[in-house]
């Protein structure tokens, strides 16, 4: 079975240019690309992330109520730890994903604070 691409179109561009999908789905599983959000603050950032990743979830057919797993990379993990926390928790529900948060040096976009990946299931 081959796996069905998700691109909204807002992504169309990036898709194109970069050569990668926003979501693949495979079965009733759908596997989310990376996310990084924009801002002044890590909270305005982290907060654009959560927001830019409904539009892909949306065009998947889901909610971030759907997800069941969640990747966190970030710059100076353990300062922006907390105020990651904050601002999952108004996008993030009960029943909770599993969850991994990781420290790393840098990301592709400069100056980012912060990268989300999600997998999320679709029965």
């Amino acid at each position: 079975m081959a796996i069905e691409v998700i691109v909204p179109e807002s992504a169309r561009k990036t898709y194109n240019e970069w050569r990668f999908a926003p979501a693949v789905r495979h079965q009733d599983l759908i596997f989310f690309s990376g996310v990084v959000g924009q801002g002044e603050t890590a909270e305005e950032e982290f907060r654009s992330a959560w927001a830019s990743l409904e539009v892909t979830l949306a065009e998947a057919g889901i909610g971030y109520e759907d997800i069941i797993d969640t990747t966190l990379y970030m710059v100076d993990l353990q300062k922006n730890a907390p105020t990651m926390a904050k601002v999952r928790n108004e996008f993030i529900k009960e029943p909770y994903p599993a969850s991994t948060w990781i420290g790393i040096t840098e990301l592709v976009i400069p100056g980012a604070r912060a990268e989300i990946k999600v997998i999320a299931r679709k029965p």
